[in-house]
């Protein structure tokens, strides 16, 4: 099959993304106005919370929500250092310190028993991803985390949709966070929300996203200091045209899942998409594959090199923050050993992500498993692929 590229996202946007973003045009007021009102009050209900605060991205609004919890310097967060939007660099953002543990390694997200091992003194609060799509464990982390008298921060900055426990991702943290970059189903270019259901920390959120003009003569700014991090109304705009659609784009993405999955079966030895105890339904952010134990990471670099070559993005899916430069030069709280996070690295490793967007049809998608078993075999020797 002869393809241009097939990218990894592509946004989708239609007449009422137009029509919502001319309006805004139109008013003459291109920031903290009704349009962002009217987003936050639509996701807050979409997502089952009683506020949400719109911000200029995730990693941002995870660090106003460290600093809304009194989070800083001398703290300790708990936290994976498995991630694609690698939102616990906000950790480091705000002064405290990232104390990163190993994953489950079936689910990819957080491990309460893991993160357990890993609670001292100074720790004050988990910070739990759904990642790529797939809740975390929220039982276990909640009981976790009132065990030891910690905030719980949901990083919901790589999920839309998915439910655990008959609840949707976004409603079991103290605050959870989402983002709208690619390669999310409901993308405005760059932006986020924070949702929460306490009325004081989601003032304390509007005051640190901005200093707005009704501040300008109170006599309490200069208290806190705060970002100049909102959501314009134009991202406004276009968040809420693509959240009135975003139940149908989840259908679709489904459907791709579905055709992904009867092709994944030409795999020798290929595993089922794994769903965790009590996750109801995932909606995946990307389609990532997990490889054999052959492959390194040198190998999966030759594939992704193979895939562009044939028309097709993919990418490594993680990059450890562990094992990124900067941490590994932080101090031994954070760790700069290989070895010290096994599941996280050998998933780092290995994790492969592929195209997965409402664009793809069962020809993409034949062309892409059927290009991904070919480089495989050649890359890998015959090794097995998994999901």
């Amino acid at each position: 099959m002869q393809t241009d590229t097939i990218a990894l996202f592509e946004p989708e946007a239609g007449p009422q993304e137009s029509a919502l973003i001319q309006a805004v045009l139109d008013s003459g007021r291109w920031s903290d106005g009704p349009m962002l009102e009217a987003f936050e009050q639509a996701f807050a209900g979409w997502v089952g919370r009683a506020h949400a605060v719109g911000v200029a991205s995730g990693t941002l609004g995870t660090w106003m929500a460290l600093r809304a919890l009194g989070i800083g310097p001398g703290d300790e967060v708990v936290c994976a250092a498995h991630t694609w939007h690698q939102v616990a660099q906000a950790i480091t953002l705000c002064g405290a310190t990232p104390v990163f543990a190993d994953i489950d390694y079936w689910s990819g997200c957080l491990s309460a028993d893991k993160a357990a091992l890993r609670i001292g003194p100074r720790t004050r609060a988990l910070l739990a991803g759904n990642t790529n799509g797939h809740p975390a464990a929220w039982g276990p982390l909640r009981a976790l985390a009132q065990a030891h008298g910690l905030a719980l921060i949901e990083d919901s900055t790589e999920a839309l949709g998915s439910r655990y426990g008959g609840q949707t991702v976004g409603s079991f943290g103290d605050l959870a966070v989402f983002d709208f970059s690619s390669p999310l189903a409901l993308c405005t270019g760059e932006g986020g929300m924070v949702v929460t259901d306490d009325e004081q920390l989601a003032h304390e959120l509007r005051y640190l996203r901005q200093r707005r003009l009704s501040d300008r003569h109170s006599v309490s700014v200069g208290s806190r200091v705060p970002l100049q991090a909102g959501l314009s109304e134009l991202s406004a705009a276009l968040g809420l045209a693509q959240l009135a659609s975003l139940d149908e784009r989840l259908l679709q993405r489904k459907q791709v899942e579905t055709w992904y999955h009867e092709q994944m079966q030409s795999f020798e030895g290929i595993k089922p998409p794994y769903l965790g105890e009590d996750v109801d339904e995932v909606h995946w952010m990307l389609y990532v594959v997990h490889l054999g134990k052959r492959f390194t990471a040198s190998a999966r670099t030759q594939m992704i090199d193979d895939l562009r070559a044939c028309g097709i993005e993919s990418a490594a899916y993680s990059h450890p923050l562990h094992q990124q430069f900067f941490y590994m030069n932080a101090g031994d709280t954070i760790g700069r050993k290989r070895g010290l996070l096994p599941d996280t690295e050998r998933i780092g490793d290995r994790a492969l992500a592929l195209p997965l967007h409402g664009g793809l049809g069962p020809e993409h998608i034949q062309y892409i498993v059927k290009t991904l078993k070919d480089t495989a075999t050649n890359v890998g020797a015959g090794a097995a692929i998994y999901l």
